[in-house]
């Protein structure tokens, strides 16, 4: 039985994708690939197994590390509208799916790309850019699209037949939802808001680390997903939203990190980060104190790297200080 490797991010597009290759009698391993930008949890990839399940088809995991960090922060091809390197980030996971799709001995690689979709990355030349990136000029398939676009080698070899691809082009979502009923398919993820990269606020908190932390590590990027962020000077502060916030704030914790909860109180857990001088501590203080249930002008907050045995009384931080800081 001819095998091949198809890009599955959950989407619907991916998911047809699948199911036209599978109606060829080819056997499809989908590949999905993690990171703390996206599928980053373990109920994330559960639904990505059941999908799988459900559609009878394998599927693979593969977790991007430094080298795809290093592509988010200084990408050949730039960035999209925040910080997403959407070009570089697609041939970089089909560079890793070719590797994988050799190892396996599949014969070709395929996407559910859809022409003209997206405006800036699925465009005929960021289409083509992808393939010469990715080294597989003229080997990568696109089921949706393919009768628009130029015919692949798994297609000349007769490893597919061309006719049974579809034409799809442009946003409407149209022909893909007649295609789902017609394969049966009720459950998927919608398009557009899987990746953190595209989210503005992420972006912001993305590139203010970048700016000030040289060494990136994981723990720093699930941090930008919790809490309120500010930014004074050198030191970063991190104030808790809620209780799984307060949770998930003192997990992730730096050994190095101070952290700050107001006394007798219900209120936030904050962390700072960054040389910890008298500076620093008042305005991490104030910002807990602000966020805080008390309903004082003066407060007592503890502090404390493993136990909160100091204390300092400070005044809640005004709006317009927080405006200033928050990033």
């Amino acid at each position: 039985m001819i095998k091949a490797v198809g890009l599955f991010s959950g989407g619907l597009d991916s998911l047809l994708a699948i199911r036209l290759i599978q109606e060829q009698g080819i056997e499809v391993t989908a590949v999905s690939f993690c990171s703390p930008f996206f599928i980053a949890n373990d109920e994330k990839k559960k639904k990505l197994e059941e999908t799988a399940r459900k559609n009878r088809f394998k599927i693979e995991f593969i977790t991007l590390g430094k080298d795809y960090l290093k592509i988010v922060k200084n990408p050949k091809h730039g960035h999209g509208k925040n910080i997403n390197p959407c070009i570089d980030c697609h041939a970089f996971m089909i560079r890793k799916a070719k590797a994988y799709a050799k190892k396996m001995g599949a014969k070709f690689v395929f996407t559910g790309e859809v022409l003209d979709e997206r405006p800036m990355s699925q465009n005929i030349q960021s289409l083509g850019l992808v393939e010469k990136e990715s080294g597989l000029k003229g080997k990568l398939l696109r089921p949706l699209s393919a009768k628009l676009l130029p015919e692949t080698e798994a297609e000349k070899k007769g490893f597919v037949d061309r006719a049974r691809l579809l034409s799809i082009r442009g946003r409407s979502r149209k022909p893909q939802f007649e295609l789902a009923e017609r394969f049966g398919i009720k459950e998927f993820e919608t398009p557009g808001g899987g990746c953190l990269l595209t989210n503005i606020e992420y972006a912001n908190k993305l590139r203010d680390l970048f700016k000030h932390k040289r060494n990136v590590n994981e723990n720093d990027l699930k941090l930008l997903k919790i809490g309120r962020h500010f930014r004074a000077g050198k030191n970063k502060i991190i104030v808790g939203r809620n209780e799984k916030d307060n949770k998930q704030l003192l997990q992730l914790k730096h050994k190095s990190d101070l952290v700050f909860e107001a006394k007798d109180v219900m209120g936030p857990i904050t962390l700072l980060q960054g040389k910890a001088d008298k500076k620093a501590i008042e305005l991490a203080a104030s910002l807990t104190a602000r966020y805080s249930d008390s309903d004082k002008e003066e407060v007592v907050v503890k502090y404390g790297k493993d136990k909160l045995n100091k204390e300092i009384i400070v005044n809640r931080l005004d709006n317009k200080k927080i405006g200033e800081i928050r990033i």
